[in-house]
């Protein structure tokens, strides 16, 4: 199992040990390192200094998102790595990211991204690179009376109809945790709130390992390795700052994004809904349905604060208040009607410039723009093959500067300082796999010995095991089991596709205990996240392990103190830490609940 019981041991196993790899930063990149170098048969350490997912990748727009936008463009190559990628994080843990079929609206307006005809051309090119060749989940048009019928709510003034596409939900910190379950399982070593403080060298100047801090006791460990690779997101250059011997040159940008969740009475959406700002400033926002709720952001704005606690503004509100309220002036939404809200750091490459994808791309010239033009609308009279317009696009494509050649993925980089130390960084939740498969390469070649490195692309997370081709029937088949166990239908589909092929390992925990104030199935969810998901504190398990804090909000209110309560009595905690755990509880609530901006 992997549980904060057996924690001490597996510090001892640090300090004991010298491993191959040693990964800093517990994130989605350093989660996905994790799983491919332990699968590899690698000796594997993994560090984190705070919760698992807890800096960035539980802080994201929570979609495997296909990045359509970006044939606005035509920079065909993205998108067709981004959608290849969504592909097969879906193949690999096809219990997160579920199909989520997205409306976007086009407005008659200035800056618009796209027009009637420019979006049926980017959705077609998207489904062919997507390999969407019919079916439920093939693109269409909409009228403007056929997009009010859907969302009756939505602006009607500009509205010129719309396109809908395939998108992807996702749960960003559990495809976290399930990565690092599944490593786990495989023999890494992987410890939350164990803090890197200083990265030492060997008598050849080669790296060798660090040192960290025990936030938990305040032990100072050293821990041995052959590698160290730097997968700290945002706190990249921070963490490169630890080690002495090499160039200190600041090389992220991070910006800061926040979200937003209401009720679903207050803002009715079927459907994921995308759509430009109206501010002419670039942006898209997107509106999901999810749990009841529906969620809007995102902003994008440069940031310096600070990292470990980026906090959603009055300004981040008004700016999205501003827009959703235009696009949905029925909806009249106010900073009292927000439920709960995340602010998060994207991690990027300052040499990419600012755009999240981390394209360095310049403008297509007007020429090659009207010859992309002229060849769509040739395609479109069926004068022109679907081969030839490619050929066209990508001809335009060629007048643009390369990216940056170290680049494993679009906005991401892997570098080896002049002391070996390997730094992974910049990239999208979509491109995880990719990146730590790109990094694995480069990390067995530096271990000069005999690796087979998995395919990664067919090595299933953990909740993973089953039929990624068919995971409606799947699932249906882990909830009938649940209710063959006694289990109610809506609770045993919960369990269900919260945990994939693992809620059979949920569902034993039936009769096992049910704690003062928590349903049954409560108390096995929180179960499992204790013995199985290395939840420390209770806010791991409400605003990570599950989705109560963001999503569920009334109940989290009624649950908060027995959880807490439930907690102490497993872990057998003493008064005070039990108070500090409460207190730091309801701090996260009036954070997420905005308390201090509606005062």
């Amino acid at each position: 199992m992997f549980s904060f019981i057996d924690r001490n041991k597996e510090i001892e196993k640090l300090k004991s040990k010298k491993f191959d790899l040693l990964i800093i930063g517990g994130g989605i990149t350093g989660a996905g390192v994790a799983l491919q170098a332990a699968a590899s048969g690698l000796s594997v350490a993994l560090l984190e200094m705070q919760d698992f997912a807890e800096g960035t990748s539980s802080r994201s727009t929570k979609l495997v998102h296909g990045g359509l936008r970006y044939l606005k463009t035509f920079d065909v190559e993205v998108v067709a790595d981004t959608v290849g990628e969504r592909a097969k994080i879906q193949g690999v843990a096809p219990h997160i990211p579920k199909a989520d079929p997205m409306i976007l609206p086009i407005f008659d307006e200035p800056g618009s991204t796209f027009n009637m005809f420019s979006i049926k051309v980017a959705m077609d090119l998207y489904d062919h690179l997507a390999s969407i060749t019919g079916g439920k989940y093939a693109n269409y048009m909409l009228s403007k009376e056929e997009i009010l019928k859907r969302e009756p709510q939505l602006e009607s003034k500009g509205l010129l109809g719309g396109g809908v596409y395939l998108d992807y939900r996702n749960n960003d910190a559990r495809l976290v945790i399930e990565n690092i379950k599944k490593a786990v399982e495989d023999g890494a070593v992987a410890v939350s709130r164990l803090k890197v403080e200083e990265i030492f060298h060997a008598d050849d100047g080669k790296v060798a390992g660090v040192k960290a801090k025990d936030l938990l006791s305040d032990e100072s460990i050293t821990i041995n390795s052959q590698l160290v690779i730097n997968t700290a997101g945002p706190w990249s250059d921070i963490v490169k700052k630890l080690d002495k011997e090499i160039d200190h040159k600041p090389h992220m940008r991070p910006t800061k994004g926040v979200h937003l969740v209401v009720d679903g009475e207050k803002l009715k959406v079927p459907q994921p809904t995308y759509f430009d700002t109206g501010e002419q400033d670039g942006r898209m926002i997107f509106v999901i349905p999810r749990e009841n709720k529906t969620y809007f952001g995102t902003t994008d704005t440069d940031y310096q604060g600070d990292f470990d606690n980026p906090r959603v503004e009055q300004s981040d509100v008004d700016y999205l208040l501003k827009i959703v309220n235009r696009r949905y002036p029925e909806a009249n939404l106010s900073v009292n009607d927000i439920e709960a809200a995340w602010a998060g750091l994207r991690p990027l490459i300052s040499e990419a410039g600012g755009d999240y994808n981390g394209t360095t791309k310049e403008k297509i010239s007007d020429e090659n723009f009207e010859k992309i033009i002229n060849a769509a609308e040739d395609y479109s009279k069926g004068n022109q093959s679907r081969a030839a317009v490619e050929k066209t696009i990508t001809g335009a494509a060629k007048e643009e500067p390369k990216d940056n050649p170290s680049a494993v993925s679009r906005g991401s980089d892997l570098t080896i300082a002049k002391d070996g130390l390997l730094i992974l960084s910049g990239g999208k939740l979509t491109d995880y796999r990719l990146m730590a498969s790109e990094a694995m390469k480069k990390i067995v070649d530096l271990l000069d010995q005999k690796v087979e490195l998995i395919d990664s692309s067919k090595y299933p997370v953990s909740g993973g095991d089953f039929d990624a081709k068919n995971v409606d029937e799947e699932l249906e088949k882990f909830a009938k089991a649940g209710e063959d166990q006694g289990i109610s239908q809506e609770d045993a589909k919960y369990i269900a596709d919260l945990y994939g092929s693992n809620a059979e390992k949920v569902f034993a925990l039936k009769d096992e205990k049910v704690f003062e104030g928590l349903s049954q199935v409560e108390s096995m969810s929180l179960l499992y996240a204790l013995q199985a998901e290395m939840v420390v504190t209770p806010v791991d398990y409400l605003l990570r392990r599950s989705n109560y804090m963001l999503f569920i909000s009334h109940r989290l209110m009624e649950i908060k103190d027995a959880i807490v309560d439930a907690m102490a009595e497993y872990f057998t905690w003493d008064q005070a830490t039990k108070e500090n755990y409460q207190s730091d509880l309801e701090n996260q609530i009036r954070i997420t609940q905005l308390a201090d901006l509606k005062e």
